[in-house]
């Protein structure tokens, strides 16, 4: 028990403390950005990032994964807080963390086995292509200067490694560019702050003030059902491509039921359902963030961000934020299956294809994913039908 729980927080605490603080100061401008397409005041995402860090890092079942508000939840969410308010919001979230509960009580997570790797491929590559697409909102209007920090920004985190390993090349990345901000006369870059305004003030947990009724139960139902199926997919998905990553295995109905808690306690906070990201949980554990503790430290850390440094938070420059995430989707897309594609069954390239394609246009994983794994059993069964009746057997043997 003692060694499985060193393992698990205290087997490189060093790297894992690094690696959380690098990884919130990425999430902070994705919490924010979630908050927009959700329609909700930034603070909501940034306190729902917290509350889901903190409770994941317990009851998580894939150590050194990071969760938070997500965007792919965050688009299912508008028309509820358009229609009926914030209130509604907070218990359909209260509602999406028990139907995720229950998944993984009656260990749904089993069903990810069913979803092919060709499926997961095309998962990661539409979300690097995605996450890349996101970032250039933020080069609108802004001068060459921009383009610049992101390129420097980029330059160091791949250089730096060669010479020096002791601190994550991200975290030096945006603590220079933070301090070239500083020292260039003028105001040409945008900033943390520009998005919005950092105000700390303690949410009060409290139950949603709606009318406990059926026509309530109506109007939230839809939403959390769609959120528990997004979520289960975004999490489970990215929690097999870092269990590939990291070379584990970790329990996919722990984590479920881990999604759970935390996500119905962020209704009670007042927040908005969340899942596991792929770009900060790569960022994570490529920096060395593999336990629990880079988690924890990573919700105490925008903590105390928030409420202790929200001036230094609000002075971080976009630019090299930015900068971070391409080199996130660098790292994340899977450049092997499009090196490889000749080596790869047609069926297999064809499903992973088809996959980001229907991602990337309709912005919706689960559509994706779902559509991915029907494409893939169609092709393998169109492929069987048309083999000889002694490959069919051989097949069959094997």
């Amino acid at each position: 028990m003692r060694l499985r729980l060193k393992q698990q927080w205290l087997s490189n605490p060093r790297l894992d403390i690094l690696a959380g603080i690098t990884t919130v100061l990425a999430l902070i401008p994705d919490s924010l950005a979630f908050a927009f397409i959700a329609g909700v005041n930034p603070m909501v995402s940034i306190y729902s990032t917290i509350c889901i860090l903190l409770l994941i890092s317990f009851f998580g079942g894939r150590p050194g994964m990071v969760s938070s508000s997500a965007g792919s939840m965050a688009v299912l969410m508008t028309a509820l807080v358009a229609e009926q308010g914030l209130e509604y919001l907070f218990a359909a979230t209260l509602l999406t963390g028990v139907i995720q509960f229950l998944m993984g009580v009656f260990k749904m997570g089993r069903l990810m086995r069913f979803v092919p790797h060709s499926v997961v491929t095309g998962f990661v590559n539409s979300l690097a292509i995605l996450i890349f697409l996101s970032q250039l909102r933020y080069f609108e209007g802004q001068p060459w200067l921009m383009y610049a920090m992101v390129a420097v920004t980029v330059a160091i985190i791949y250089a730096l490694p060669r010479w020096f390993k002791a601190v994550p090349s991200p975290l030096v990345a945006i603590v220079l560019m933070s301090a070239a901000y500083v020292l260039v006369p003028g105001d040409p870059f945008q900033t943390v702050g520009d998005l919005a305004t950092i105000q700390a003030t303690l949410p009060i947990p409290h139950w949603p003030d709606i009318p406990l009724n059926l026509d309530t139960l109506w109007k939230i139902l839809p939403t959390a059902i769609s959120l528990a199926i997004v979520g289960y997919s975004e999490t489970l998905l990215t929690q097999t491509m870092i269990d590939d990553l990291t070379g584990t295995k970790t329990d996919k109905d722990r984590e479920l039921r881990g999604q759970g808690i935390a996500n119905a306690a962020t209704g009670l906070m007042g927040g908005m359902a969340g899942c596991a990201l792929v770009a900060e949980s790569v960022i994570n554990v490529k920096n060395g963030g593999t336990t629990r503790l880079s988690t924890l430290v990573a919700g105490v850390a925008l903590l105390v961000l928030i409420f202790a440094l929200g001036d230094v938070v609000s002075a971080i420059p976009i630019a090299a934020l930015v900068g971070v995430m391409v080199y996130v989707c660098v790292e994340i897309f899977d450049w092997k299956s499009l090196r490889n594609f000749r080596r790869v069954p047609p069926a297999d390239f064809a499903t992973m294809a088809l996959t980001v394609a229907i991602v990337v246009a309709t912005h919706n994983l689960a559509i994706g994913v779902l559509a991915g794994v029907a494409i893939s059993a169609v092709l393998r069964f169109s492929t069987r039908s048309k083999l000889p009746a002694a490959s069919k057997a051989a097949e069959l043997d094997s």
